[in-house]
């Protein structure tokens, strides 16, 4: 019965497009609201790098995305993905590092559900439901 329910690859076809489709809509959304870009921008400026950095947020949150979610080059798209979580941790979210919310849970726990399963499509690869199975 329990071998039935083992498909490694279905698991990773979940896990892709979960992470994936998630991430995207923070991208996509970053590109409809183009005050998000200044905001970045000027979030970069403070701690001395240049605000044009703020587009290679797209890498992470669209194209990355999008690797993972056709299954192209899945294993660099979730490590754009999970790179990109480090960034933003490092930049905005490091006053939040140890606290918790209103609910208990941890503040950062979006930022860490990102960042360990763009880590885990690094890992595992795409699997055999993908344009260019791995």
């Amino acid at each position: 019965m329990l071998r039935r329910l083992h498909n490694d690859d279905l698991g990773k076809l979940i896990l892709r497009l979960a992470v994936g489709i998630t991430m995207l809509l923070h991208g996509i959304n970053k590109v409809l609201n183009p005050g998000s870009f200044d905001w970045l921008g000027s979030t970069l400026a403070e701690v001395g790098l240049p605000t044009s950095l703020a587009y290679a947020v797209l890498l992470g949150e669209i194209v990355g995305p999008l690797m993972a979610i056709l299954g192209v080059c899945s294993r660099i798209g979730g490590l754009l993905m999970a790179g990109n979580m480090v960034v933003a941790v490092v930049l905005v979210h490091l006053g939040d590092l140890w606290t918790l919310n209103d609910q208990g849970g941890w503040t950062l726990e979006l930022q860490a559900m990102f960042f360990a399963a763009g880590l885990a499509v690094m890992l595992l690869g795409s699997g055999r439901f993908a344009i260019q199975p791995d």
